[in-house]
This record gives C-alpha cells, structure tokens and sequence, in this order.
C-alpha cells in the first residue's frame, strides 16, 4: 500500500548481546566466589568492577527521560557498553522536554569528568555553549537529531533529513487522494530536525500536490501524548474540513490519533508521522493512525557511542564507511555530519514486525 523503503524487519542487536551478557555474567560470579573463599574483599563500586575498572565513561543525553523512544535508545547504549568491554556507557535525561533542564545534565557530566557525551538536544541554542565548554575540556562529543550543531566531534543523523519530510509528504498525499487540508505538529519549535521534516515537506507538498493546503502553521506537542492530544482536539475545532496531519515527535501521531479516533473521524482523516511501533500498532489497527515511519533509536544511540569510540581510539571516519549496523553500512560524510539509510515504514498489516 505504501511507498517508500518499508522493510520486513530489523537487524536484532538484543539477542546476540544477551549470550554475551550472560557469559559476562557467569565469569564474574566465578571469579566472585573465588574471591570470597580465599577471604578477599574489596570496597571498589560493583558496577564499575562489572563494567571492567577503566575510566572510559561515555554518557549519552536525550531530549526527555522515560518515554517510549529514548526507552528504546537506551537498549542500544547498553548494548553497546556489553559489546566493549573496559568502559561504562550509560543515558541520562531531564525528568520533562526542558533545555534548562538538558543543560543541569549536561553540566553535571563535564563536572565529573566524563570522557564522551553524545547528545540529542532538545534546544540547540541552549546547549551550544555547554557543549563548547565540554570540548574545551577534552571530551568528545556526538550528536544526533542536530546537523547544524556547531561545537562537536560529529553529528549523525538515521537519514537525509529533507529527504525523510519528503517522504512523509508523499505517504501523507498518497493517504489523502493528493487534496485537501492537512496540519503539521513538531515536538518543539526548538528541535532542528522536526523543523527540517516540515519545512521540506511543506516545500515538497507545493510543489508537487498543489491541492493539498497547509493550515494552522507549526503546531507544538513539547514532545508529550497529552500535548499533541490536546493541540489536536483545537485543531479537528479549528478547521472542520482538515482531512490530513504529519507529526514529527513520536508522540505526535499518538496524541493525534487518540482525538481522531475520539471524534469517529479514522475515514475522514489520514494519521502519518514519526512513531514508535509498540506506541502505534492498536491505533494503526483501529485506522485512527495510517502509517508510522520511524529509524530504530536503539541503532541510533548504538551508532552515537560506535563514532565516539572511533574518536578517542584516534581512527578516521570516512565516507562510504560501514558503522556495522543496519542502515548505517555505507554512510555519506559531509563536514561534520554523517548520514545512514535508516528509515522504516509500519502500517497495520506489517507493525507487528517491529518488536520495540
């Protein structure tokens, strides 16, 4: 039904991981209770003698602590601290979307001295001095959603950002029959690559589907269910013939959903938008939603931690270079941006592939 770069499923990083683990596991409780009958003791932190006593600490920040997406991310952070034995790797967020917020975290890690910290900013404005202070004091710096951010080692992004607005347009118009009003909602007027998606798309919808229309500008979810529910419900009352909507947070086609199947509106309107497929599979099966495209976060924060380890480990990153992930096996290199592949496409009749 769709266009695009659907795929039947993902490379799985969590199985092959948890042998190791449970490897990992076994020696230390081995070695533990040798330990302990030879009368040994020791005062050092447990979960740096698990991790291997080194003072590599790579610390990666998000936008927002405990929701489904950076859940997912943390999967691949630790995942990638399994696969690298001698350093700690670990996801910290603010408690709400906050850039206040994001830079207490921020300043808490440069105070202890760590020695990577990948980021997902949630204002770049906010983060950009911070970020330049980190540098200034040897620690390296990767980011991800931001590929206009000046003051880090590199920036890596799932995909082209115009190109996935554009992508995003054209599953939007296909839904809509090519006319008719439709509405675009970002996590935050501040979030870089939620801007770029619309703003493309919006470029891409008037040049090539003159009968759709734009109304009501950017609305705002500030990255929460309830805030893109409740910009939804003003919009369904704002404009009674809008009959289409793109969200760029994972949130956004949620909350939207919600007040579109509320409404009995799920054959009026067409759902699409960047989502979570564990977060969207009962409102894809209820047609309140029509189509989710996404990149696998747990990829995404596995692939933050792979360049920053390439970093301090002093190799080059070079274009057409392979990262060992999927949709990241020949990436472009441009400045400080590097780009993979990465995007997926979940309907009703193939969600269920996606296990996150």
């Amino acid at each position: 039904m769709r266009r695009g770069r659907a795929r039947t499923g993902l490379t799985t990083l969590g199985a092959a991981h948890r042998r190791r683990s449970v490897i990992m596991v076994a020696v230390i409780s081995v070695l533990s209770l040798v330990a302990s009958s030879c009368g040994g003791s020791s005062s050092a932190d447990p979960a740096v003698e698990a991790s291997g006593s080194s003072d590599q600490e790579f610390a990666t920040v998000v936008k927002i602590d405990g929701i489904s997406w950076f859940d997912r991310m943390e999967i691949g952070v630790s995942d990638f601290e399994q696969d690298n034995t001698g350093l700690l790797a670990y996801q910290e967020g603010p408690a709400e979307a906050n850039a206040e917020q994001q830079v207490e975290v921020l300043e808490n890690l440069i105070a202890k001295k760590v020695d990577v910290i990948n980021i997902v900013p949630f204002d770049l404005d906010s983060v950009e001095p911070v970020l330049e202070r980190a540098r200034s004091e040897g620690i390296v710096v990767i980011s991800h959603e931001a590929p206009s951010v000046i003051n880090v080692d590199w920036d890596i992004e799932a995909f082209d950002n115009e190109a996935y607005g554009q992508h995003l347009m054209d599953l939007l118009a296909e839904d809509m029959g090519e006319e008719g009003e439709y509405a675009v909602m970002v996590g935050s007027v501040t979030s870089e690559s939620h801007n770029q998606w619309v703003d493309a798309a919006v470029e891409h919808q008037k040049a090539t589907y003159p009968k759709m229309k734009l109304v009501g500008g950017k609305s705002e979810s500030r990255d929460t269910e309830e805030g893109a529910y409740e910009s939804a419900k003003d919009l369904l009352e704002t404009y009674p013939n809008l009959r289409g909507f793109q969200g760029s947070a994972a949130n956004d086609v949620i909350g939207f959903g919600r007040a579109v199947e509320e409404s009995g509106l799920e054959d009026r309107i067409s759902v699409v938008g960047t989502g979570v497929p564990s977060d969207a599979d009962e409102l894809l099966g209820s047609g309140a939603v029509d189509v989710i495209s996404f990149w696998d976060p747990a990829l995404a924060g596995y692939a933050m931690n792979t360049v920053a380890k390439l970093v301090i480990d002093g190799a080059e990153v070079s274009d057409g270079m392979d990262l060992g992930l999927e949709g990241y096996e020949s990436v472009a290199v441009e400045g400080k941006v590097i780009t993979g592949t990465a995007w997926i496409d979940a309907t009703a009749e193939n969600v269920s592939n996606y296990d996150f």
